[in-house]
């Protein structure tokens, strides 16, 4: 069974800086998907930044040029590096998962949340 432990959350200014990271645990057959979404008030849930089964990345238009996404396979996390930080990213922000266990079965993980609170 994956779990996912997020942190790194907080409270910021705007134009500032945060970096969050998402450490899975348990014991799998494969990854195919990583990365992070976000959920503002009143809002549904939004892709944020993601590594693909190909391990290349995906990003929201509204974080590109401003979010970085990067990984440590030996450590199983995943670091979202978010600069310049706006007002609008003010969100919870989900660790996401798809793992294959050693049936080839397909899991869809998340992680608890960490809000993540920009002022202007």
């Amino acid at each position: 069974q994956v779990q996912l432990t997020e942190s790194g959350g907080g409270s910021v200014q705007a134009g500032g800086s945060l970096r969050l990271s998402c450490e899975r645990s348990g014991t799998v057959f494969s990854i195919n998907v990583m990365g992070w979404y976000r959920q503002a008030p009143g809002k549904q849930r939004e892709l944020v930044a993601i590594f693909t089964s190909g391990g290349s990345t995906n990003y929201a238009d509204s974080v590109k040029g401003r979010f970085t996404i990067s990984r440590d396979n030996a450590k199983n996390t995943v670091y979202p590096q978010m600069n310049k930080l706006k007002p609008e990213d003010t969100a919870v922000y989900y660790c996401y998962t798809q793992a294959q266990d050693f049936w080839l079965k397909k899991s869809d993980n998340w992680g608890q949340g960490t809000q993540v609170t920009v002022s202007s």
